[in-house]
């Protein structure tokens, strides 16, 4: 039997993450790549290949929404840094995403939109009206939100006679991070507790939005109403100097941040999210040691530990680019994790 052609995919954004999805795109031969936009003006011109390090492709990167949008693809890999960064907010990414729907191309995008259902109805229509114009569809993900505090707490599940309780615990560690954007700009490491409190509001409400639709998806996949999701945060201050990929560390500067996402039923948690962010965890004790863990309190107990993740950006991209395929040969509509086949690396296995 014939193969089936390559999609004809669109990378939007080439930061951290965007870089690795970009490079699947192109080594990777049940993809074309169609188009690639990019914010950094200095990539605007250069070849895709050049800007991740491999040979040209011939596709060359534009920051002209509106080239894009006129690029007949069969979807777009949307990863920008979340709009709150750029000054906007979540409804600016809710235009971009709508305009690339209704041009006929599917989205899986990394902003959020895992569980849209959480910001109303009237958002839900809007997202509706675009696939239905487009004739797509619509897949949030990520690596967490998107997997680790989603698709796995619900696959252990699966034992379960009685749940009581949901607990998802993701600690990461950014010694190695490249993007100044994302560290510092986002997450505020290397800011003076002062400086912290102002640049951490877009984000915090950023993660806000974003880990209450997670938690509100698994709730809502297990048949549960919550009554609201809270949110808390803290940070803590470097006591020595230390030097990371995206800058220095100064003394007394932020160099670590927690925050916890709880969903309530009648006053008690039924799902907590504990997020753990360190500069660098060899120099920062408090909270717990990079890893993912899930527990499960009910009958069973259970609980699932993941040690380490060698590269959690790449985790993140190929998490999206493997559910390209599944959104494509999706019915038009929004598309949770419950909608789709489960994505793998199928097709990219690789033996000695």
């Amino acid at each position: 039997m014939p193969s089936s052609p390559p999609l004809r995919v669109i990378q939007w954004a080439t930061g951290a993450v965007g870089r690795y999805s970009l490079r699947a795109l192109i080594t990777r031969s049940e993809f074309e790549l169609a188009g690639v936009l990019v914010y950094d003006p200095d990539k605007v011109g250069k070849d895709a290949g050049t800007i991740v390090g491999l040979p040209e492709t011939g596709v060359v990167c534009t920051d002209d929404v509106e080239t894009i949008l006129a690029t007949e693809a069969d979807c777009v890999l949307h990863m920008p840094l979340p709009a709150s960064y750029f000054g906007g907010d979540h409804p600016s990414d809710v235009e971009t995403i709508c305009a690339l729907l209704s041009s006929g191309k599917n989205v899986v995008t990394t902003t959020g939109f895992v569980y849209p259902e959480c910001y109303g109805p009237a958002l839900v229509e809007r997202l509706e009206s675009a696939c239905r114009a487009g004739g797509t569809s619509l897949h949030g993900t990520g690596i967490n939100p998107g997997f680790m505090s989603d698709l796995l707490p619900l696959a252990l599940t699966g034992l379960s006679s009685r749940i009581d309780h949901v607990y998802v615990r993701e600690s990461s560690d950014f010694r190695g991070h490249p993007s100044r954007q994302i560290v510092v700009d986002l997450f505020g490491f290397t800011l003076s507790a002062k400086d912290y409190a102002g640049a951490v509001r877009p984000f915090r409400a950023f993660q806000r939005s974003l880990f209450a639709e997670s938690v509100q998806f698994v709730a809502g996949a297990l048949d549960v109403t919550l009554d609201q999701v809270e949110e808390s945060d803290e940070f803590e201050l470097a006591s020595e100097e230390f030097e990371i990929a995206a800058g220095v560390v100064g003394v007394d500067t932020v160099c670590a941040s927690h925050w916890t996402f709880t969903g309530l039923v009648r006053g008690r948690p039924f799902m907590t999210v504990e997020c753990v962010y360190k500069a660098d965890a060899t120099k920062v004790r408090r909270w717990p040691d990079p890893g993912f863990t899930i527990h499960i309190e009910g009958v069973p107990q259970m609980t699932l530990t993941v040690d380490e993740m060698s590269h959690g950006l790449a985790g993140a991209a190929n998490h999206a680019v493997n559910s390209v395929a599944a959104l494509c040969a999706a019915p038009p509509g929004i598309r949770t994790l419950l909608d789709l086949p489960l994505a793998t690396g199928r097709g990219t296995v690789r033996l000695a």
